[in-house]
């Protein structure tokens, strides 16, 4: 019997996708769940699993092609008794792996010394590909040396030639989207910086007991993600969007976090974080910043937020301009804390500091609005007592 498979409903927002990678091919066997198709949409990547056991008997949408949500991917035919003698065979050599797997692997690790072990996990090497100087076959620390000197001037011999690689789904919709905001929005963009010190002793002070009660460790994103709650109050603009002729205020407080991945930029969304302690919101942070990396975002992570930080401090970056996250009329951009000479009471000491940038949609938010948010931002940073004890 026939089945076809079809794309299945994404979110209310997404009405097609894109096949990025079949992962069977006609003819090959399958069990019911197993994943059968890659598809990737503008906002997250996903598995297709098989509807029931059987083969492939007609792909219908070829890799790098766009489909309609509900479209018809392939065409399956059941083959129960086919499909269940591969079973067996995939249990088989599975635990032919598994039987095999930790003789090799202690076989390695024991020809490896810690100086080699620490190289090749830095660099995230393939010990495979790494040649042994050696009789015996064991890797020294020259041959893994070798290999990294081996593999950067390939690299550098190599930059000349040209590869043509077609964007993925997602990475058109962020290029779109970008330029949208910059034609759609007038976006400006207003600067500040904050003395780190307050926090950086609270971090300091906590941390051990923090861990032992959370279970994560106490970050700054949460201390900017409570300030930026505090200040969106003071500041409804900023909190607010424009539809048509309408200005809609929020007043939910749902925060992004702007988190890069191997597939570009995706923003997952702390919901209520104003209900939420530093300790949730840590922990928040951790789960969807985790899933974010595995490819695992679901749309409801993605969805609904109402103000956006991004931090290019973890990339090493001193000072930005942001583009807002479209519909929303603010986005706030943190970025690396530098030890500092600053003027305090006339007298010039050193600072941990960092700038923050704070870009918004001027149809929505005046000069004196956002001038006043990142301030009030500044002054619950470099004074946190108000945010920790919430008064």
């Amino acid at each position: 019997m026939s089945i076809e498979l079809k794309v299945p409903t994404l979110g209310e927002s997404i009405s097609e996708a894109t096949v990025s990678k079949w992962l069977k091919q006609i003819g090959e066997p399958f069990e019911e769940d197993d994943p059968l198709v890659e598809i990737e949409t503008d906002k997250i990547t996903v598995e297709v699993p098989a509807p029931s056991a059987g083969v492939l008997s007609k792909i219908k949408v070829e890799e790098g092609n766009d489909v309609n949500i509900g479209g018809v991917l392939a065409i399956i035919e059941n083959n129960p008794v086919k499909s269940e003698s591969v079973q067996e065979k995939k249990i088989e050599k599975k635990e032919d792996l598994q039987k095999n797997k930790p003789n090799e692997d202690q076989n390695n690790d024991k020809k490896l010394s810690p100086s080699v072990k620490k190289i090749i996990k830095e660099n995230n090497l393939n010990i495979k590909k790494v040649d042994s100087s050696r009789d015996d076959g064991r890797i020294t620390k020259a041959d893994v040396l070798e290999h990294l000197h081996t593999s950067t001037n390939t690299h550098k011999k190599s930059d000349k030639t040209e590869e043509i690689v077609p964007m993925s789904k997602i990475r058109q919709t962020i290029a779109s989207r970008l330029k949208e905001a910059q034609n759609t929005a007038a976006i400006l963009t207003t600067f500040n910086e904050v003395d780190m010190s307050e926090i950086i002793k609270v971090r300091e002070a906590k941390k051990t007991d923090f861990i032992e009660r959370y279970g994560v460790k106490l970050g700054f994103m949460s201390f900017f993600i409570k300030a930026s709650i505090f200040a969106l109050k003071e500041y409804s603009a900023v909190n607010a969007e424009i539809k048509d002729n309408n200005i809609i205020y929020k007043n939910h407080y749902d925060i992004g976090i702007a988190v890069g991945t191997e597939k570009g930029l995706v923003v997952p969304v702390i919901k209520d974080a104003d209900n939420m302690s530093f300790g949730e919101i840590e922990k928040q942070i951790v789960a969807l910043s985790s899933k974010a990396k595995d490819g695992k975002l679901t749309i409801e992570d993605l969805s609904g937020g109402t103000f956006t930080i991004s931090n290019g401090g973890v990339y090493g970056s001193m000072l930005s301009t942001p583009i807002i996250n479209r519909p929303q009329s603010g986005i706030l951009g943190i970025h690396n804390i530098v030890k500092r000479a600053v003027v305090v009471d006339n007298g010039i000491v050193i600072r941990p500091m960092m700038y923050l940038a704070f870009s918004y949609d001027h149809r929505i938010i005046d000069g004196k609005e956002s001038v006043g948010f990142l301030v009030k931002i500044k002054e619950l940073l470099e004074n946190p007592l108000e945010l920790i004890l919430g008064i």
